[in-house]
């Protein structure tokens, strides 16, 4: 049976801000899900998921588990970039979001979708992979970390096109995936990615050599998660 999923595309938009309201909606299906659970009801009462697709200004994010050395900034030299920072919820290291980037918010209830928390990370992986084969890239994973690559086995060569770190509780999911589409890739000198020093970034409108239609990249985005997981939007 498929997933039911509200779409919200709420364009560009304070980090924190998205973060709060994605933390609300995360915790009422927890709730939810801890309700269903010890009245012995079924996770298909919990409500349906949400996909928010936004973009962030300026911002480096860190996971639990990250080093703040790989941030080579310090606060004045963020401040004169017109860049924040935080160290989040998520799994994964440092990463970059801002203006041109599809930063996507799935908050799902990953048991009711089938899977468990790799096979949903899997499964981010491959809606990006085939969003990349619409414009003819081949999209690779890279053994030993998350997100999307091109080119992975070869070191020199090898650069990521989109980063994926997600949190869970009771199989509900939050954060998600940040998709480099007409990125300023130059914000990405400022930190060691996902605390890589040997690898680089790219994004899309870099391997193709003009800048990407953003609305255009979502649909295709949106297709993508919608076959991989059985979503249907219903909204």
């Amino acid at each position: 049976m498929s997933y039911s999923v509200k779409y919200e595309d709420i364009g560009l938009k304070d980090f924190k801000e998205v973060w709060d309201y994605q933390t609300k909606i995360f915790n009422r299906m927890v709730e939810e899900k801890k309700s269903a659970f010890q009245s012995s009801e079924k996770v298909s009462l919990v409500s349906p998921g949400t996909l928010i697709f936004v973009e962030h200004p300026h911002v480096y994010t860190l996971g639990k588990n990250g080093s703040e050395n790989n941030l080579l900034l310090n606060y004045i030299q963020l401040q004169a970039k017109n860049a924040s920072f935080y160290r989040i919820d998520r799994g994964g290291d440092i990463t970059y979001h801002g203006p041109g980037q599809i930063v996507g918010y799935p908050i799902f209830d990953i048991e009711a979708i089938g899977t468990n928390l790799k096979g949903y990370i899997h499964g981010l992986e491959e809606a990006v992979i085939r969003t990349l084969a619409f414009f003819g890239i081949k999209g690779e994973r890279l053994e030993g970390a998350t997100g999307v690559w091109l080119d992975s086995s070869m070191r020199e060569k090898s650069r990521k096109i989109c980063a994926i770190g997600v949190r869970a509780s009771r199989y509900i999911s939050m954060h998600g995936f940040a998709f480099n589409v007409n990125t300023q890739l130059e914000y990405f000198n400022y930190i060691n990615p996902c605390g890589f020093t040997d690898r680089g970034v790219t994004s899309l409108e870099k391997e193709l050599g003009k800048k990407q239609d953003m609305e255009e990249i979502k649909k295709y985005l949106r297709k993508s998660l919608a076959e991989v997981f059985d979503l249907q939007f219903i909204n």
